[in-house]
C-alpha cells in the first residue's frame, strides 16, 4: 500500500509541476514558435517508466487551460505520451549517444503531430509550424535540457552514469 501511494504522490507531483511551468510562463509555451520549459522534464522518461504518467497528465492539465482547446488537448497531450514512451525505451539502449537521441524524439514528435495540428485547426503552413515547433523543442529539451539533466544527475545521483 505505502508503494503505490507513493507512486501516485510522484505522479501528482510530476503533473503539477508540469503544468504549473507551462501555465506560468504561458507566454513561451504556447503557439507556433513555443519553448515549453516544462519539456526539459520529458528526460525523466529517461529515468525510469513511472514519470510517463505524471508528464502526460502534467501536459493534458496545461492543454486544458491553455489557448488551444480541443485540438491541443487530444494532440499535444497524444504527442508527450508518444515522446515520453520513446524516450523512455531508448534509455533501454544503454549506449553512448542514447540521452542525445532521446532528446531528440520529443523534437521529431512533435513537429510532426503539431505542427499539422497548427495547420489543420488553426491555418499554419505546414512545414512552417512543424520547423518552428520543433525548432523550440530542440532548444528546449536537447540544447537547454541535456546539459540540465546532466548536472542535476552529477550533483544528486548517478542515475545515468553508466550510459556516458
Amino acid at each position: 500500500m505505502r508503494e503505490s501511494t507513493k507512486k501516485i504522490v510522484v505522479t501528482a507531483l510530476v503533473a503539477a509541476v508540469y503544468a504549473t511551468l507551462t501555465l506560468s510562463l504561458g507566454f513561451i509555451s504556447y503557439g507556433p514558435i513555443q519553448f515549453r520549459i516544462a519539456e526539459v522534464m520529458i528526460l525523466l522518461a529517461f529515468i525510469r517508466k513511472e514519470y510517463i504518467i505524471g508528464l502526460t497528465l502534467g501536459c493534458f492539465l496545461a492543454n486544458v487551460i491553455g489557448p488551444y482547446g480541443v485540438p491541443d488537448i487530444v494532440f499535444g497531450t497524444m504527442a508527450t505520451l508518444m515522446s515520453a514512451i520513446l524516450v523512455y525505451l531508448t534509455s533501454k539502449m544503454q549506449k553512448k549517444w542514447s540521452l542525445l537521441i532521446a532528446s531528440l524524439w520529443p523534437t521529431i514528435i512533435n513537429a510532426i503531430i503539431i505542427g499539422a495540428m497548427l495547420n489543420i485547426f488553426f491555418g499554419v503552413p505546414l512545414i512552417l509550424g512543424m520547423l518552428q515547433v520543433g525548432f523550440g523543442q530542440f532548444v528546449v529539451i536537447t540544447i537547454i535540457g541535456i546539459p540540465f539533466f546532466k548536472m542535476v544527475n552529477k550533483k544528486y545521483g548517478s542515475l545515468i552514469e553508466s550510459v556516458f
